[in-house]
């Protein structure tokens, strides 16, 4: 199996926050003697105030400020011991009040991540089951992973689908003891809510079902004594329900508070969850500042600042009503969120409003999409009415502006967030000085061969007659998945030179495409039964038969940035039209101004496997090319390559046999079969009959002596226009693999054709770099960019393969 370079989660997230950072909307330092509230010190100004959680404003009040100096006089900066053993005096007035509040047993927590980290393992038994929404909090899904240790299957859900989860609620019923959903009660994001009612009349179908909300954003603003959003739509807290809501954000101090109505499973969670038993305490400062707001959560006060906020929320609305700003979702919490579509819309957008005189958040993956980057705005106590009035009127002045500065528009916005826009807008133009023309066409029949060639046609199996190859190959097949729609971009300036070029396929993807191998191999068992489970339309650059530079651009072109965004609006247009779901970019070797650009146009990178190719030497032979290799290697080549080559018969095959057919397809087969590091569907039975018709195509077979007639490996090569020659697949025989070293073989036996057809270039591909560099290739780091409608498939990719 070709070993493959996976991409990590965390060097994409690092990437992204350093862009951000760069652009100055990230890792910023408040500044100020002291903090109000209702304005934040930020690069020497004073800025209005509209990212804060504290939504009712708690945390400056005075009560709280001198209870925890109150606290800290008497009691000193920290309880230094585990609450196991004994609690800080001031604990049980705290653990009383909120009970209180909530009507139910309690457990306070340090900080919810580290109480999810301490509930969730103890909650869940080894004979459940959990499904989380792919939006729920970070702290939630990072505590679930724990449990693949214990061989909890742990699966996810598209945000908020309700037919999604019922058929994972049925793929477990028979299976597991109970059934977790993991949920937010108010999403941290777009401030949009858990479907409360609909997923309570679920679990009357579904006994086994168990609820755990992570309700923090819904806390203090909304309900009884200010419990939250999760206790306000259900009214009582039934068994089957785990809640967790905050002792900090808009309570106004810290902590968290995990609300339990079973009995049974309270007191296992208290006598032993994890950090919860070994974690430092909260401080006396905190517990008393929460005891404080607990007091006020108790009063008939708590109603009334409810009311203030509401107030403040919907004045916000009212404004935001009037104006085409993209409000993506339309509700009564504090949590707003106006798209911008590309992330680098978003710096622009975030940095005028800060040059205004406010502060808002940028929302950026992986919290959202790459392409679903906005502006988070949070409306508090704090804010008066004079400024959140002059806030929208620079978002409506600035937004547009922003837009035009990124070269795109409210279409593209709306379009990204799947809503309808308000107003349709002209359609993008550049300026009359620059005007391109871009040519589109479905068929490579109808683009000039010469043109195409000279652009794309060097170093694969794209050129021209390729391409034509392809299109008969990837059409008119049984299988949804192999067959394909193309289309082929050229971008000319004024005097038909032209700047871009490129083609694209959309075809039926696996998500699991470049996954790590145990997430394939848990999703290829799923599909025993369903055979298209986690399968995905893609509009991608190439085509899953190709590799290389499928992008042609004119560095030097005045207008390439221009032709740049043009090609980038095509394709919006196809996705949309030819209904794909995701956009990918491929091949590319590292160019920080192409990353840059793909990345503030919404995409993320991720590593594909190394390429490695073969420049041959004009006027050198065979012979003087092999001298050249490492006297290790040359080694490896006598023992391995040499010494096994008389025991084998190597043919050139064209027009093949039927039989011959059959083998070849089948000994491909294997290797696909066994490369889940890679992971594509298979190709039609169609293709190796074209290839063997194709006089652009060969096949490099090996049998032993002793059966001439058994082949145990080929090489798939295409002979390309400019000559370069490209072993594009392999088929193996792996119970001849060892003996004869057949792989190696056939590398070798690659070279010494390019070198017998006098060619210039050998593209050797991707994956199994290690073996081909002992041959002389030379290696490449590869890199795809992914534009995908939400993070869903990177999400649960990310749980498969944490087990």
């Amino acid at each position: 199996m070709a070993k493959i370079k996976h991409n990590n989660f965390l060097d994409t997230v690092n990437e992204v926050f350093t862009d951000a950072k760069q652009e100055g909307v990230l890792h910023l330092y408040a500044e100020g003697e002291s903090f109000n509230g209702r304005t934040i010190g930020v690069k020497n100004r004073s800025l209005f105030h509209f990212g804060t959680t504290g939504y009712l404003g708690l945390e400056q009040d005075i009560r709280l400020k001198k209870a925890a100096i109150d606290a800290i006089r008497k009691y000193g900066t920290q309880f230094p011991l585990s609450k196991s053993y004994i609690s800080n005096p001031l604990y049980r007035k705290l653990e009383e009040k909120v009970t209180e509040m909530y009507g139910h047993p309690i457990i306070i927590t340090k900080n919810s991540t580290l109480g999810h980290l301490g509930v969730i393992p103890s909650a869940v038994k080894d004979q459940d089951a959990i499904i989380l929404d792919h939006q729920v909090h970070w702290s939630v899904q990072s505590a679930a992973k724990i449990l693949k240790n214990r061989s909890v299957p742990i699966d996810m859900v598209r945000h908020n689908d309700l037919n999604m989860l019922e058929d994972k609620i049925k793929r477990y019923s028979n299976q597991r003891k109970k059934i977790w959903y993991m949920a937010d009660g108010i999403y941290s994001m777009y401030g949009d809510f858990a479907p409360l009612s609909d997923l309570m009349t679920l679990s009357q179908k579904y006994p086994q079902l168990n609820f755990y909300f992570d309700d923090v954003h819904g806390m203090s603003w909304i309900g009884k004594n200010g419990t939250g959003y999760v206790l306000s739509e259900l009214g009582e807290l039934s068994e089957n329900i785990l809640l967790f809501g905050t002792l900090s954000k808009t309570f106004g101090a810290s902590g968290a508070v995990l609300v339990c109505s079973n009995k049974k499973m309270y007191h296992e969670i208290k006598t032993f969850g994890g950090p919860l038993t070994f974690s430092a305490q909260l401080e006396p400062a905190s517990i008393a500042a929460a005891t404080a707001s607990a007091d006020i959560h108790l009063s008939p006060e708590i109603y009334i600042l409810q009311q203030e906020l509401r107030e403040r929320v919907a004045y916000f609305n009212e404004l935001l009503q009037q104006t085409d700003l993209p409000l993506i979702d339309k509700n009564i919490s504090p949590v707003f969120y106006i798209g911008t579509g590309m992330p680098k819309t978003g710096y622009n957008f975030v940095n005028r409003l800060m040059n205004e005189g406010f502060y808002v958040n940028l929302g950026i993956f992986p919290a959202v999409p790459v392409k679903n980057t906005g502006v988070r705005i949070t409306i508090s106590r704090h804010n008066q009415q004079e400024e959140i009035k002059e806030l929208v009127a620079a978002m409506e002045y600035h937004f547009p502006k922003a837009l035009k500065d990124t070269h795109t528009n409210t279409e593209r916005v709306f379009h990204a967030f799947k809503l309808e826009p308000k107003e349709k807008d002209e359609p993008l133009k550049t300026s009359l000085k620059t005007e391109l023309k871009i040519r589109l066409k479905d068929s490579i029949e109808k683009i000039d061969k010469q043109l195409w060639n000279s652009l794309l046609g060097k170093h694969g199996v794209f050129d021209w007659e390729g391409l034509k190859f392809l299109e008969e190959s990837f059409s008119g097949n049984s299988q949804i998945e192999h067959n394909w729609e193309y289309r082929y971009l050229i971008i000319y300036d004024q005097e038909q030179k032209p700047i871009l070029a490129t083609f694209m396929t959309v075809g039926l993807w696996k998500d699991d495409m470049l996954a790590a191998v145990g997430a394939s191999q848990t999703i290829e068992e799923e599909r025993k039964n369903n055979p298209y489970y986690l399968t995905s339309k893609v509009l991608s650059l190439g085509s899953l038969f190709t590799e290389g530079e499928h992008l042609y651009l004119d560095y030097a072109h005045l207008y390439k940035q221009e032709a740049l965004n043009l090609l980038m609006q095509s394709l919006e247009k196809l996705e949309h039209s030819l209904k794909a779901k995701m956009i990918v970019l491929r091949d590319f070797s590292e160019n920080q101004t192409l990353h840059d650009y793909f990345q503030g146009q919404g995409f993320v990178r991720v590593s594909m496997p190394d390429s490695c190719a073969i420049n041959l030497v004009p006027h050198e032979n065979f012979i003087s090319f092999l001298t050249k290799l490492s006297a290790r290697n040359r080694k490896h080549l006598r023992k391995e390559i040499l010494n096994i080559e008389p025991l084998l018969n190597i043919n050139i095959l064209h027009n093949c046999s039927k039989d011959q057919l059959a083998q070849i397809e089948s000994l491909y087969s294997n290797v696909h079969q066994n490369n889940l590091g890679l992971n594509t569907f298979s190709f039609p039975s169609k293709l190796f009959e074209n290839m063997s018709k194709n006089s652009n195509w060969e096949f490099i077979v090996l049998s032993t002596k002793e059966s001439p007639n058994k082949i145990i490996g080929v090489m798939l090569c295409y002979k390309n226009s400019h000559k370069t020659y490209i072993p594009a697949f392999v088929g193996l025989d792996y119970d001849s693999l060892k003996e004869f070293h057949v792989y190696r073989q056939l590398l070798y036996q690659t070279i010494k054709r390019a070198f017998e057809l006098d060619y210039d270039h050998i593209s050797f591909g991707l994956t199994a770099s290690f073996e081909k560099r002992k041959l002389g290739a030379s290696v490449h780091n590869i890199y795809a960019y992914l534009q995908s409608a939400d993070n869903y498939t990177l999400e649960l990719m990310g749980i498969l393969e944490s087990s």
